[in-house]
Order: structure tokens, then C-alpha cells, then sequence
């Protein structure tokens, strides 16, 4: 592809007045950019269960950061904190300017504990609280940081081909590829990440070992067979002095050490086998994962209930029911749910997985296909969790009701609603609240939950464009809602000056 003019190649990045190091909203400001073409990508994924499942482990991790002084309460504020998943299948995470973390499905697929996951993102975490970013660009002031900001688009793009929008940002000649192995952080910067990213974790209750456990299990496979899927390595080297210097803190740490994880070992390996099923996008491996569940010739149908499995069985059982509902199989998939539900977990937060999962596959097979026991137990579980606190629960309850009457998809309105007033930023409720709106016949409000869901994503000008349409939509329906229209109008004023906001050039 033929060398294009950075400024051509960058038209959604802010452009900066100055070229020296970055203050913590200039920080937060390009971290939005660049976070807003991520949300466009078409790898972004906000899985409820996942999300769910991953702030289990990133919320302590704050906490712990905080209260070890890590965070400041300004940074605290300051940064978006938040954590972008990517269906990716390659094994990566990353940390972007003004606190955003990305983290792959292939990572989360090849890892065996929690404690792992909190290690990548304890370290991620520190590479955002000791500010390495803006050091970076200390270093570089030559660079302006538009053209950085554009190299860091520019080095997500290798992983990420199908993402046309950051691709087309990456598009700045054989300059900006040149420089873009300048971004990886230097040696001091990554041993301080793991110095601080230790004390973090542990301090938040996970064992400081996954560091280890992770990293030595990244570098014997990439030994066996890289081919480009192990990218974390590239950017985050294991050297030996590294390892040495993170067994050395993990002996002072001994006796401090945790008895047992915070997140137990069978919700970890369904949370694996879920996002190991979410990466596939052909139909061939979800076959091969589903085919698990049919027995051999001569075995039984369903194993021995009094075996207890371990936690990659189950796994392993998840994977292929949830891959063979996907395929909408629904025999297959009914007989993998009969045979998780029939080892009983003991722990509630593995059993409450399961139900969630249960919840889901009726949503996923196709109603004629269902028992009329399975229709049952679908009514049972939609009023439990249109009911429940949980973001994942309510998420999947409120998407079912769409299949059903109108009575339950009010309520699932009236929930949703509770949410979002509460978390403004929930971009999938939003875009849930706008699909119930519309199936109520109600286009003016369905319209503003849509900008609503656009602006929680950082497009600003796509928010804009929504909520002129529901206004129009508002002035020539049969009879005007006053209160909708007045409320459309406070949040036009808002969403044209953030618009604003964001054309203006970063000082």
C-alpha cells in the first residue's frame, strides 16, 4: 500500500499544540481518540459474562493500587480506567494513554488461573500509574504525540487487520513503521511495571506466582511455534534478569502468600473455555470443540455423576455446550448443559455460571426446538434475572424479552433504565434499552437510548446525529412528549459542545 500523508492517514486523532510531555488530560485526550476507534473496530466485544467476570479481578486490583498510593486520587478521577476486550485470538494485552487496558480473547483462552490474568493486568496497570507513556513522549519530543498516538493505532492494526478504521490510521509510510518498535517500553520501565504490578496483585489478594506461571508458559509455546500469535511477548521480553528479579520479590513474598485465590479455580476455567469459544469465527472449529460431547461408540451418553471433575473438564464441557448452542444444535447442546448441571459444583459462583449459561442457550436455540421443561425452566430464569444486581444477568434477561410479550419487556425497560441512570456509561445497555424501545413501538425514545450508546463509546458526533433524528421523530409524531423533547434538547446542548470538545486541538 502506498505511503499516505500522516495527516490524511490520522483523521481522527486530535492534533496537539505541543510536542513536549504529556499533561494528564492531554493523556486522557489521546487515550479517547484512540479508544473511540478501537469501539468502532469490529473485534471490540462486550461479552456481559466476560465483562462481568473481568472486573472480578480488575476492580481489587484498583482498590489495591489505591491504596497503596499507586493511583492518585487525581489520577484516579483523571483516567478512564476502563478495560477494552478484543475477540482477537492472537495472545496480547496492551496499556493505552489515559488509562484504557486492552486485553485479548487468546490470552484470557490460554491462561489457567485467575491469578494469571491479574498478573497481565497488574502489570498493564502499573505501566499506566507510573505515567510510562507520558515518559515516553518525554523521550521523543521531537515526536509530536498525534504522530504517536498514530503509531499506537498504527501497531494495534498489525493485530488486527479486519479493523479497517485503525488500519487506515496505521496507513503513515515507512517512517511511522520504522519507528514504532521506539514505543515498547524500556527495560527500567518494564521491571518497574513488575515490581509495582507485584505488589499490586498480592496486595488485592491474588498469588503473585501467575507472573511466573504466565510468562514461562507464553515462552514455551512460542519456542514450539510463534507464527505471530504471541505478540505479548514481543512488546513485554521475559529476560532472564527479569525472571531472576521476579523470583527473588516472590521469596520475600512467601510468607505473605494467599491460601487460596479470590476467584475460584472452576469459574476461572469456564471464563477461559467462554472466551476460547467467542474468538472462533468459523464454523469449523466450533465444530471440532462441540464434537466433545458425542460419545464414542460403546460409551455412555453421559458420564458417571459421582466423578467430580476438575476444573479443565469442566471447561471443556462449557466450551463445547456453549460451541455447539452457537452452532444451534440444540440436542447437543441440552445433552453438554445436562451433563455440567449433573456434576452440581459446590462453590455458588461456579453454579450461578451455570445458569447463566442455561439462560443463554435457550436464547441461542432456536423456541420450536425447546422442551416444553426447557420453556419452563427459560421463564424461571428470565424472572430471576431481570431481578438480579448482576450487570451479565440482567443484560442476557433484558435481549430474551425481546422474544417474548410486552409485559416482560417493560420490565426489563424499567430495569434497564435503573441501570443506566446509574452507570450512564454502559454503552450495550443502551443499545439493549434502544432494541426494547423499538420492539414497544416507541422510535423517539429508542433513538436517544442510540446516542446515548454512541456518545458512551466517545462518538460524539454519531451521539449528535441520533438525537437530531429523535427530535425530528419527536416533532412530527401524531402527539408530542413534552418531557422526552425537553430532555432531547438538554442533551443536544450537551453533545454539541462535546463535539466541540473534541475538534479542538489538545494544549
Amino acid at each position: 500500500m502506498a505511503a499516505q500523508p500522516a495527516a490524511a492517514a490520522t483523521p481522527h486523532l486530535p492534533a496537539l499544540g505541543d510536542a513536549s510531555a504529556l499533561s494528564l488530560a492531554q493523556e486522557r485526550r489521546l487515550g479517547d481518540e484512540i479508544a473511540r476507534s478501537l469501539f468502532r473496530s469490529p473485534d471490540y466485544l462486550d461479552d456481559p459474562l466476560l465483562h462481568d467476570y473481568l472486573q472480578t479481578i480488575w476492580q481489587p486490583l484498583m482498590q489495591a493500587a489505591q491504596r497503596r498510593g499507586d493511583v492518585s486520587p487525581e489520577l484516579a478521577e483523571r483516567f478512564a480506567w476502563e478495560l477494552l476486550l478484543s475477540r482477537d485470538r492472537s495472545v496480547n494485552a496492551f496499556a493505552l494513554p489515559g488509562g484504557y487496558l486492552g486485553l485479548h480473547l487468546g490470552l484470557l483462552a490460554i491462561s489457567t488461573s485467575a491469578d494469571e490474568i491479574a498478573a497481565v493486568l497488574a502489570h498493564e496497570l502499573a505501566h499506566v500509574s507510573q505515567r510510562h507513556i507520558a515518559r515516553l513522549f518525554e523521550r521523543r519530543q521531537q515526536q509530536t504525540p498525534w504522530v504517536i498516538g498514530a503509531m499506537i493505532l498504527g501497531a494495534l492494526a498489525a493485530n488486527a487487520s479486519r479493523n479497517a478504521d485503525v488500519a487506515s490510521a496505521a496507513v503513515m509510510g515507512g517512517q511511522a513503521l520504522a519507528l514504532q518498535g521506539q514505543l515498547n517500553f524500556s527495560r527500567d520501565m518494564e521491571r518497574e511495571a513488575d515490581r509495582v504490578g507485584l505488589g499490586i496483585m498480592t496486595e488485592a489478594g491474588f498469588d503473585g506466582r501467575g507472573f511466573v506461571t504466565l510468562f514461562d508458559k507464553l515462552q514455551a509455546a512460542a519456542r514450539l511455534n510463534d507464527g505471530g500469535s504471541f505478540p505479548y511477548l514481543r512488546t513485554h521480553p521475559m529476560t532472564a534478569e527479569r525472571s531472576a528479579d521476579m523470583q527473588a520479590r516472590l521469596y520475600e513474598l512467601e510468607p505473605l502468600r494467599q491460601a487460596q485465590s479470590p476467584i475460584p479455580a472452576p469459574v476461572h476455567a469456564l471464563m477461559a473455555a467462554r472466551a476460547r469459544v467467542l474468538s472462533e469465527t468459523g464454523s469449523d472449529r466450533l465444530q471440532a470443540l462441540a464434537a466433545t460431547l458425542r460419545p464414542a461408540a460403546g460409551a455412555p451418553a453421559t458420564p458417571a455423576v459421582g466423578r467430580a471433575p476438575g476444573p479443565e473438564e469442566l471447561g471443556r464441557l462449557y466450551a463445547a455446550t456453549l460451541a455447539a448452542a452457537r452452532l444451534r444444535e440444540p440436542a447437543l447442546a441440552l445433552q453438554g448443559l445436562r451433563q455440567l448441571q449433573a456434576h452440581e459444583p459446590a462453590d455458588p459462583a461456579t453454579q450461578e455460571q451455570l445458569r447463566w449459561l442455561h439462560l443463554e442457550l435457550l436464547l441461542l436455540l432456536p423456541p420450536q426446538a425447546l422442551p416444553l421443561a426447557q420453556q419452563q425452566a427459560l421463564n424461571d430464569l428470565l424472572a430471576a434475572a431481570l431481578q438480579s444486581e448482576r450487570r451479565a444477568a440482567l443484560l442476557l434477561a433484558a435481549q430474551a424479552s425481546l422474544q417474548h410479550g410486552p409485559e416482560l419487556q417493560r420490565l426489563a425497560i424499567a430495569r434497564l433504565q435503573a441501570r443506566t441512570s446509574l452507570h450512564p456509561g454502559d454503552a450495550l445497555a443502551w443499545q439493549t434499552l434502544a432494541g426494547l424501545h423499538l420492539a414497544q413501538q416507541q422510535p423517539v425514545r429508542a433513538a436517544r437510548a442510540e446516542a446515548e450508546a454512541r456518545l458512551a463509546q466517545l462518538d460524539a458526533p454519531g451521539a449528535l446525529e441520533r438525537l437530531r433524528a429523535a427530535r425530528q421523530l419527536g416533532q412530527t409524531a401524531g402527539a408530542v412528549d413534552h418531557i422526552e423533547q425537553s430532555i432531547i434538547d438538554a442533551r443536544l446542548r450537551h453533545v454539541e459542545e462535546r463535539v466541540r470538545e473534541q475538534a479542538l486541538p489538545i494544549r
